[in-house]
């Protein structure tokens, strides 16, 4: 199509006014610059939008239709110009955020809802990723920010500590332990174990297996579930016992009793974890909000490791 804002802008004025006049002062032009305006555009479009006379300017039927569907695409573009503003400055976009399990069922949530009472108008697109796939979801630009379990030794990505829980044990209400009031990783040592698949959970089995080994026993792995909720559910049928992040008990589940492991002091770090440099203004702003008014710190040097 051969006309532009221009032709469309000055046919509207000309409609409100209906006066060549008076719609040529608004546009800061000459009557005949806008008579050949809308001449041009009438030629454009293949029907006449106005009915004009020597003392009355009318919009025609055709006219009115055409002016109307102009006035709703003139209004998409004024905001997308405000939405492209916004957005440069970090006060508008799409963020992708990816997450394993415990990162959900800690403070993930109660972050998401902090950001977006201070940023409304960042849509926060949340998909769950195992640990170990965030690094390449993060490098192919399918996620813009990952809450995952190891922070990334590499110069092309930036972490930060968000979260940390501690190890508890899972026990069927029926099992034996579950009335105890503590209990320690050895005391589940000739238990059957339920843990995440391999696929999904191998970082935290790897991470599991080595305080198992400290403590002189390699669990014996009776099932396997690919999510939290296999887990818990496989639990509470009795199959096994299982540990999880101390997060658990924000899950309401039924069936299940959560227990401390006084003899293990390792935790369970949760990192956010994005490239760097950041790719918008979207990740520039949660990452500033997670560092300064969440609280989150630089992941230490000795508590980084390879995704």
């Amino acid at each position: 199509m051969r006309f532009d804002l221009r032709h469309v802008s000055s046919c509207l004025v000309l409609a409100q006014e209906l006066h060549f006049g008076r719609a040529a002062q608004r546009l800061a032009t000459t009557q005949p610059g806008l008579s050949r305006l809308v001449s041009d555009l009438e030629a454009e479009v293949g029907v006449k939008l106005f009915r004009r006379t020597t003392r009355t300017v009318e919009v025609t039927e055709a006219g009115r239709a055409f002016l109307a569907e102009c006035r709703i695409g003139i209004d998409h573009l004024e905001r997308a110009v405000t939405l492209a503003r916004r957005t440069a400055t970090g006060m508008a976009g799409v963020l992708r955020v990816g997450y394993m399990d415990f990162a959900i069922n800690g403070r993930l949530p109660e972050l998401v809802r902090a950001f977006s009472e201070v940023r409304p108008a960042i849509r926060l697109e949340l998909s769950h990723v195992p640990s170990q796939s965030q690094r390449e979801a993060l490098l192919n630009d399918r996620i813009d920010v990952g809450f995952t379990l190891s922070a990334v030794e590499n110069e092309h990505f930036e972490s930060l500590l968000f979260d940390r829980d501690s190890y508890v044990a899972l026990l069927p209400v029926t099992h034996p332990l579950s009335n105890a009031r503590s209990l320690t990783l050895k005391d589940l040592a000739g238990e059957p174990f339920v843990l995440g698949s391999g696929g999904s959970w191998s970082a935290y089995r790897e991470a599991f297996f080595a305080i198992c080994h400290r403590r002189g026993f390699h669990p014996t792995i009776s099932q396997e579930a690919s999510s939290s909720e296999g887990i818990f559910g496989l639990v509470a049928a009795g199959t096994g016992v299982s540990t999880y992040a101390s997060c658990v008990r924000n899950v309401q589940r039924r069936g299940i009793v959560i227990r401390s492991l006084d003899d293990v002091p390792d935790t369970i770090a949760t990192y956010a974890t994005w490239m760097k440099p950041a790719r918008s203004t979207s990740l520039e702003a949660f990452t500033t909000f997670l560092a300064t008014v969440w609280g989150a710190a630089p992941a230490s040097t000795n508590t980084r490791s390879k995704l």
